[in-house]
């Protein structure tokens, strides 16, 4: 397997209006209509959710809610129009659900993060209490990430979509045996695999499983999606990465099990010929900064440099 390719472009201080980009933070409305979403199988989630919630009513704010993540009347809080932003505690896991909760009401996330990584988190466990006054203040900004909309086909018939922020597998099934998948973007052919897998992610996935199979780090900002295989065999194995708005269709070759995945939920069984097409989606999931844009790559460093997941990194 190739090395991983950091693939960033960074503007040097003569190039950013520092004080431009304090101004747009401290410019934003204010939410005062607040759910805290916990992780409800993470130690410590619910208390500290309950920290918060007690915090931000302290504060005078109008309205706080407090749900479990898989609670089914956090979604209808959400589509009512109730609430104006998210607090989710958790991990990684945990934004990337928010997200797909949030996206459709362009709800503005804010992430706790209790878990081993936390890469999409600023807000480290036990800081959060620094942050709430910002918040309340306005005194922050918004990050758009993209996301992706893909839909399984079996000929002209749609089997299921799905709107991610990470990315979608097609993969093998059981059987440790590669498949066959072909790539095309835009309708021409882009290349054929023989492979365990072939990644489509977004820029926010590129930190994730596609970083695993040596893909390219892209900035979270760009509008990109990242095509990578998984153990490739005598096949293409370099990373591509797409222009902005072009989609990508997978096809499926196999006389065995082939699986969908879309940001890591239950596998959707896939039969030869299936297709998956995967495009740029309307929507964006929205994260609430407090940090310039130069922290993606402060924690980028300090994330390269050690396995974050692993006690005695």
């Amino acid at each position: 397997m190739s090395a991983a390719v950091i693939a960033i472009f960074v503007m040097s201080d003569c190039e950013v209006d520092k004080p431009s980009i304090i101004k747009r933070m401290a410019s934003i409305t204010a939410p005062r209509r607040f759910a805290v979403a916990f992780h409800p199988e993470l130690e410590r989630a619910e208390s500290e959710a309950g920290e918060i919630s007690s915090s931000l009513q302290h504060e005078g704010v109008e309205t706080v809610w407090q749900y479990s993540l898989l609670d089914k009347n956090l979604q209808v809080a959400i589509d009512s129009g109730q609430i104006e932003c998210l607090i989710t505690v958790g991990g990684d896991g945990s934004m990337l659900r928010a997200s797909r909760i949030c996206a459709h009401q362009g709800v503005p996330i804010l992430g706790i993060n209790l878990g081993a990584v936390g890469f999409l988190m600023e807000v480290q466990h036990g800081e959060w209490g620094r942050y709430l006054p910002r918040l309340l203040r306005g005194d922050f900004r918004r990050e758009e990430r993209m996301m992706l909309r893909a839909r399984h086909l079996r000929g002209e018939q749609a089997l299921g979509e799905w709107e991610v922020v990470n990315e979608v597998v097609v993969c093998r099934g059981q059987m440790v045996k590669p498949i066959q998948l072909h790539a095309s973007v835009d309708g021409y052919p882009m290349a054929s695999y023989v492979a365990d897998g072939l990644i489509a992610a977004t820029p926010t996935g590129s930190t994730a499983y596609a970083l695993a199979a040596g893909g390219a780090i892209m900035p979270p900002e760009l509008r990109n999606i990242l095509v990578i295989p998984v153990a490739a065999h005598l096949s293409p194995e370099r990373a591509i990465i797409l222009s902005e708005g072009a989609s990508v269709v997978i096809t499926v070759n196999t006389s065995h099990e082939a699986v969908l995945s879309a940001d890591g939920g239950e596998p959707e069984l896939m039969q030869d010929g299936d297709s998956v097409h995967v495009e740029a989606s309307e929507r964006n999931v929205i994260f609430i900064r407090f940090h310039d844009p130069g922290y993606f790559y402060r924690t980028l460093n300090r994330y390269m440099g050690k396995n974050p997941s692993t006690a005695s990194g």
